[in-house]
């Protein structure tokens, strides 16, 4: 990639890719936000999300929807993807997921605002469905 805007992005484009099998943040990447100046929404479907009840170890499933508005950065796709599938293996609470997603992203990405949502599906006959919002100032 000799694009200066994607200087630094280690995962996309590789012919090789390694899946964490543990809760991996260090893997999401960014890159500069061309239009800083707009304000505007970028929005991203997960619909393959797996975490374990800490509880059972029974597989949770859902689709997670993130959305936010960015500012300097936006989330590489491909480590956004390895990164959700750190969470395979994990016990964690649906609530738990949400929030740390969203916490690691906003992070991340300094953004103007962030929402993170799970529909989670149902098991013992209900549907858990957590969603967050972070605001901030961006850096």
């Amino acid at each position: 990639m000799s694009d200066s805007n994607t200087a630094g992005l280690t995962l996309l484009g590789g012919s090789q890719t390694e899946y964490p099998h543990e809760y991996a943040p260090h893997v999401l990447e960014r890159f500069a936000n061309r239009y800083p100046q707009h304000e505007y929404l970028v929005e991203l479907d997960c619909p393959e999300f797996t975490c374990l009840c800490p509880v059972t170890g029974q597989p949770d499933l859902a689709r997670i929807t993130i959305r936010y508005s960015p500012c300097g950065w936006l989330v590489e796709s491909k480590s956004l993807k390895l990164y959700l599938f750190s969470f395979r293996n994990q016990g964690s609470f649906s609530e738990d997921s949400i929030n740390r997603i969203a916490a690691d992203l906003f992070a991340l990405l300094h953004p103007h605002w962030l929402e993170v949502r799970g529909d989670f599906a149902p098991r013992g006959g209900i549907a858990i469905k957590p969603s967050v919002r972070l605001d901030g100032t961006p850096e």
